[in-house]
């Protein structure tokens, strides 16, 4: 990468667009430049901050402004290559840098000291779950305040500033509090490095008054930025391998299953390497969706025990033996902690470890080079795929609807899985949306995400941002249901403001549905809203936007119909109009079996 940038004469920003790009997608690039940089006082601490998030590929960073980081704010601006994006608040900013994270690979936000900090928090904790690494940037208080007694604003009335790095230090796996130039640099650099390396996020407080200060450590071509690259151990990768090829290769009907550690492992390439080499049948937990292609001939579908896509879990739950690679086993992915595996039938490959049955275990191993080296050794079986394609029956259509009847949820995802393609991407929001996105068949290309570990509702608003930014050739679609959307509305506002053209539809159903299946009760009911005159108002004649309500085919027809066609250029969001028990089969199983998990009396003491 050429990490040489062209800087203007004055730290006066450049780029004066400080909410997004002019055009849809349309972004400020770093600009190379060989000259031999003059001595220039605006090698400043800010200014460093935004080349490193250049050089590691971040081109927007989602902020809210508030007084501690203003001058930081100036600084970042003013960076050739990097954008700034207003959120309507730092949850948001939070949940965007965490959806452009899973597109680019790291994802940066802005936030002010405190009000700020503990705002975004949950969106960090969800990224943190979700093994994304993050750089998360808290304007800090002025240095001169640090070691007083003085009690600030935008705090809790202690002259303690501490409260808020205690909180961060739980869910980063780096916390910087740069308030002296003489280790800034260091810092900032380490935290970064630890962000990419480790896949979580970091926090970085940076003093409200140390952005604009010129020091000799940010030089104007700084060195490029790199990380020393992780090794697996050779003698444990080859016993690993050996031990892994002998376990396998003597089993009759073994498969093969891909988990969400795949991503931060980078190992997506490898496993499918080895799925062509093995010929095994080969399935993704829920979370791995979208990870892997689905367009692979051995491809079964979700293994999500009794909620997965027919007949895989059947398949998976009858080898004896199986490969889990990146999984994560949680009450949820394990539906209430019912699925029928074995523990002696397992090998379990981690990001930098291999457990073979109850052992032996293998450490220092990286993932990819497991996969590579297995791929090498490992026989082909195509048995359970063959028993799989035996008992295989497809799956039916949902009932014709009458003319005019209301519209049902199966209909609505019939017609979202024609409009799948590889300049498509899905955001699928907690909740129902969950189990039916997850019977989409995506083609190869299309993007997918969702937030299963942490399951915060309100999460894709901000991740459709984020997400539909960072990679501007593909058209997002977000499905979202009414309580969640209720949670995180306001930047949809952002969106249009970006010239974002995502396709919303907004599943009104009355309530909290995912959980009236798990525990039913009044607080599951919310106050209805005029979804699309909302976003009406929004839009506020600014910018390009179209919204329609839907209550029957005929009327969804036509708004794909628009959505696709004459509107294709604009932000288009369409209400649907659906009954409250209108659910998937799989979130009735799944509710009834979590609902037992999270029931159980306690144990006898």
């Amino acid at each position: 990468m050429d990490t040489s940038l062209s800087n203007p004469e004055k730290i006066n920003p450049t780029n004066t667009n400080v909410a997004c790009p002019a055009g849809n997608g349309s972004v400020s690039t770093v600009q190379g430049s060989h000259q031999s940089p003059a001595a220039n006082p605006d090698a400043t601490l800010g200014r460093h901050v935004a080349r490193r998030l250049v050089q590691i590929g971040v081109e927007d960073v989602f902020s809210v402004p508030g007084d501690f980081n203003l001058t930081l704010l100036d600084h970042l601006i003013a960076e050739p290559g990097l954008n700034n994006i207003g959120c309507c608040n730092e949850l948001n900013a939070g949940y965007a840098a965490d959806g452009y994270a899973r597109a680019r690979g790291v994802g940066a936000c802005v936030v002010t000291f405190t009000v700020g900090g503990l705002s975004v928090l949950n969106a960090i904790a969800g990224a943190y779950s979700e093994n994304l690494p993050l750089i998360c940037i808290v304007g800090g208080p002025n240095t001169n305040d640090y070691g007083t007694n003085r009690i600030l604003h935008h705090t809790i009335g202690l002259p303690d500033f501490s409260q808020e790095f205690r909180c961060f230090q739980t869910v980063t796996c780096y916390q910087a509090l740069v308030n002296n130039l003489d280790d800034a640099h260091e810092q900032i650099d380490t935290a970064i490095a630890t962000a990419l390396k480790e896949s979580k996020p970091v926090y970085i407080s940076i003093s409200c008054n140390l952005a604009g200060i010129p020091h000799p450590t940010f030089a104007r071509e700084p060195i490029p930025f790199s990380i020393s690259p992780r090794l697996s151990n050779k003698q444990g990768l080859e016993a690993a391998v050996d031990a892994a090829a002998a376990f396998l290769n003597k089993s009759v009907k073994p498969v093969m299953i891909g988990g969400p550690k795949l991503r931060v492992a980078k190992a997506c390439a490898a496993f499918v390497e080895l799925a062509d080499a093995c010929g095994y049948a080969l399935g993704v937990m829920p979370s791995a969706k979208g990870l892997v292609p689905e367009c692979h001939p051995h491809f079964m579908g979700t293994y999500w025990g009794a909620v997965g896509t027919p007949f895989c879990g059947e398949i998976v739950e009858s080898a004896d033996a199986y490969i889990f690679v990146g999984p994560i086993f949680n009450d949820y992915s394990s539906v209430g902690y019912s699925l029928l595996l074995k523990k002696e039938k397992a090998v379990i490959v981690q990001p930098d470890r291999v457990v073979i049955g109850h052992g032996p275990t293998f450490g220092c191993v990286l993932m990819k080079d497991f996969l590579q080296e297995l791929a090498k050794k490992i026989n082909k079986n195509t048995a359970a795929f063959e028993n799989y394609r035996r008992i295989y029956v497809p799956e039916g259509q949902p009932r014709k609807s009458e003319p005019k009847e209301p519209l049902r949820v199966n209909v609505l995802f019939q017609h979202i899985q024609k409009m799948l393609s590889s300049d498509t991407a899905v955001i699928a929001e907690t909740g129902d949306s969950w189990f039916n996105c997850q019977k989409l068949k995506l083609p190869e290309g299309c993007g997918y995400e969702f937030q299963m570990q942490y399951g915060s509702i309100g999460w894709s608003v901000g991740a459709t941002l984020g997400y539909a930014q960072s990679v501007p050739k593909k058209r997002v679609i977000a499905c979202i249901g009414d309580g969640s959307f209720q949670v995180t509305a306001q930047d949809v506002s952002t969106m249009i403001r970006c010239g974002q053209r995502t396709i919303i539809f907004l599943i009104n159903n009355g309530g909290y549905t995912i959980e009236v299946e798990i525990h039913d009760g009044p607080y599951n009911v919310i106050k209805n809203w005029n979804y699309t005159g909302l976003v009406d108002a929004i839009h506020n004649g600014e910018g390009k936007c179209w919204t329609t309500k839907v209550y029957c085919e005929e009327e969804l027809i036509a708004a794909i119909e628009t959505a696709t066609g004459e509107k294709q250029d604009c932000l288009c969001f369409i209400e649907l109009i659906v009954h409250k028990d209108d659910t998937s089969r799989e979130l009735l199983e799944w509710g009834s079996r979590v609902c037992s998990a999270n029931s159980r009396p306690p144990n006898p003491q």
